[in-house]
């Protein structure tokens, strides 16, 4: 059973996800409230997947995804923000992120996405 890491600063986001990853059977191996925990918590924990948000304190989505391909070329990470801009999403993907989702997005939306990932 895939283990995937919520990283998001919102308390009411990560509930919706793991919902949502919760109901379609797999596993939340941890939540991270902020990038620099949530590359703690990679090493830590070696989850299968990781949802960055991009807007966090202490270390940004963008910065943590570096820092975790950094540790690990084959990290499996899914953007989910707020902020869809072009801009950041082609900076994401060249940065190696494996999808990316804008909220506000349905639960088969996340579903697609964290499938495709981790196809």
């Amino acid at each position: 059973m895939p283990r995937i890491l919520i990283a998001d600063d919102s308390a009411f986001q990560r509930q919706v996800i793991k919902g949502i990853v919760s109901s379609a059977n797999y596993q939340v191996a941890g939540e991270a409230v902020n990038g620099k925990q949530a590359v703690e918590l990679y090493v830590k924990l070696a989850p299968n997947l990781v949802t960055m948000d991009m807007t966090m304190p202490e270390l940004n989505g963008i910065d943590a995804l570096k820092a975790i391909k950094a540790l690990d070329p084959k990290a499996k990470v899914l953007m989910v923000t707020a902020m869809g801009y072009q801009e950041y999403v082609i900076e994401c993907l060249q940065l190696g992120a494996s999808g990316f989702v804008v909220k506000p997005f349905t639960k088969e939306q996340l579903l697609d996405q964290i499938k495709a990932c981790l196809s």
